[in-house]
């Protein structure tokens, strides 16, 4: 079993200070309507920092938690709810946290890219660049990744509280923002079904 082992470099003894640290917040005057979900064989609603820690960042942004689940470290049972989330009409951002590292029982990245219709590299190639000047060399083994899937966005971030802070903080934090400039998802997303 695993529970946050993907990008785990990110230890939360290192995070201690950042649920307390003043983070500057923005809040947006457009909210998105957000999912989290978390992938493992372990956590309750309890325990899931990560998901928390999301949940808290959007919150604090202005945007919606328009729902939240927990699955675990299995295809179907992912796809599943992100089909359910996608056909609901309710949610337009899904944020999944768990199952982005290299062992067999990671699949989310997977999952991800069965649904997508196009991918959005540079947000992983972005997240990894943020996460090496904290953990050097481990953030390799993280396989973070975003896309669209009708009209949502996917973006599946590691298990680690640390590194969900670092994907909010650095970036979805902005490009949830209709306001960021030059450009933004937020901006993108009643264009995402065009043909």
């Amino acid at each position: 079993m695993h529970d946050d082992h993907d990008h785990d470099h990110h230890d939360d003894h290192e995070d201690e200070g950042r649920d307390t640290m003043e983070t500057p917040v923005f809040v947006t005057p457009t909210p998105l309507r957000i999912a989290v979900l978390t992938i493992s064989d372990t956590r309750t609603v309890e325990t899931d920092k990560s998901g928390g820690r999301l949940i808290d960042r959007l919150q604090n942004a202005g945007h919606k938690l328009a729902a939240r689940a927990i699955v675990p470290d299995d295809r179907e049972a992912i796809a599943k709810q992100l089909r359910e989330w996608q056909e609901s009409g309710d949610v337009q951002i899904m944020l999944t946290t768990g199952g982005t590292g290299i062992t067999g029982r990671d699949v989310t990245p997977d999952v991800v890219e069965s649904l997508c219709e196009k991918m959005i590299p540079g947000f992983g190639e972005l997240f990894r660049m943020l996460s090496y000047e904290k953990i050097g060399t481990s953030t390799i083994q993280s396989r973070c990744c975003a896309g669209v899937f009708g009209n949502t966005l996917i973006f599946a971030l590691p298990g680690s509280t640390g590194a969900v802070t670092d994907a909010w903080d650095g970036i979805l934090q902005q490009q949830l923002d209709i306001r960021h400039k030059p450009c933004n998802f937020a901006e993108l997303l009643p264009r995402l079904s065009e043909s």
